[in-house]
């Protein structure tokens, strides 16, 4: 059977499914793969999955544009790659995006209920030696901003998603590696901070900002949730993993969501705490160190010490070493204030056609780590540039 002839038999299948009431990608993806007897060694079900996703949407737009649909199939012109199209009469010549609105949220719900099904949970707890002099690594991703676009023609540099995702695990590896002399028996994870650069399908951040953008909003969505769990998965074989999200102006809804999810497919790893809640500021002790982080965007930086005494009294009184580490800039700033310490993390991305022409461009593209022991707090600090 030839590669095209299975795929045009994949795709009678899907709409024969469908027409039987059929809605799961996975179980139709399952389903076709029994009935056409489909060799995993040539197609895998994740595969057949991605097919049918497409084929249904691809169906809905076509319903929700009948009159383009007909249009399209009376000229020879294959709908799916149509992205705008013109209506002319003596009288106008109006210029329309064929309805795409992308998965709705239920469905997307049901695909991310359906990868937790498929996802093998079986972390045993592991158990962790004992170190003489003891430390805690915060791995800081800031300002990851996923779906990004930029082009080199305009700002001296590309960036996308492929390059996000890449400089981010490098990044983290380039930590691990130059920590890797420190006794780390706890890690850090800061998450959130514009990890998705949109929060709506208009390609639009919270507030409506719109965006240079690189692929579409649900795309990037899993394309993050499948960087998290990749790191995570790294982080969690050196040591326990406490996860502290910090909801951010480019995506508070997304970004929230992104970050339960998160907790919900690591329900069961008793190696990975997580503090997902939507406050806007996390705090975690660790000996005598108070550790807080929050985005940027919102209190101001020289308040940031009274809120975190005010915020997590208890702690406060148990440390002497405290530190606030904030993001949103995409540079560095450190200022000592009466016991506390606040610093601006830097990004891994690259000025986009906006920063680039307000000159908002040209700080160190890097990710951050800190080591802090129990007893001296901060002690060592790393840079991973690009």
């Amino acid at each position: 059977m030839s590669k095209k002839t299975l795929l045009s038999e994949i795709k009678e299948k899907i709409d024969q499914l469908v027409n039987a009431g059929f809605n799961n990608p996975t179980q139709i993806a399952k389903r076709i793969h029994r009935d056409l007897s489909i060799d995993e060694t040539e197609r895998t079900i994740n595969h057949t999955r991605g097919t049918v996703k497409y084929h249904i949407h691809q169906s809905k737009k076509r319903k929700s544009n009948p009159a383009l649909a007909q249009a399209c199939q009376e000229r020879g012109i294959n709908f799916d790659n149509v992205g705008i199209a013109w209506n002319k009469d003596k009288h106008w010549s109006i210029q329309f995006r064929p309805s795409e609105t992308g998965p709705t949220f239920e469905e997307m719900l049901q695909d991310h209920i359906d990868a937790i099904k498929n996802h093998n949970f079986k972390y045993e707890k592991i158990r962790r030696q004992n170190y003489s002099l003891p430390c805690l690594l915060v791995i800081d991703p800031a300002d990851i901003h996923v779906g990004k676009l930029a082009s080199s023609f305009e700002t001296g540099e590309d960036y996308n998603t492929q390059i996000a995702v890449q400089r981010v695990k490098e990044g983290v590896d380039g930590i691990l590696q130059k920590a890797s002399g420190f006794n780390i028996e706890k890690i850090v994870f800061v998450a959130g901070n514009d990890i998705l650069h949109i929060d709506t399908p208009k390609r639009v951040t919270t507030s409506g900002t719109p965006q240079d953008t690189d692929g579409m909003w649900y795309d990037n969505f899993l394309i993050a949730k499948r960087l998290y769990v990749d790191i995570l998965d790294k982080l969690v074989k050196i040591a326990d993993v406490h996860v502290m999200y910090n909801p951010s102006n480019h995506d508070y809804t997304n970004g929230f969501f992104l970050a339960d999810a998160i907790k919900s497919w690591y329900r069961t790893c008793k190696n990975i705490s997580f503090d997902v809640s939507i406050a806007h500021r996390k705090y975690f002790k660790y000996g005598t160190s108070l550790i807080g982080t929050t985005h940027g965007d919102g209190a101001k930086q020289q308040d940031l010490p009274l809120l975190m005494a005010q915020e997590s009294k208890k702690m406060w009184s148990d440390t002497k070493h405290r530190y606030v580490y904030i993001h949103h800039i995409h540079h560095k700033v450190s200022k000592d204030y009466h016991g506390v310490t606040v610093e601006a993390l830097r990004s891994p991305s690259s000025a986009d056609s906006w920063h680039h022409r307000n000159g908002y461009q040209h700080s160190p593209k890097a990710i951050e780590g800190f080591v802090h022991s129990k007893d001296n707090g901060q002690i060592a600090r790393f840079t991973h540039l690009f």
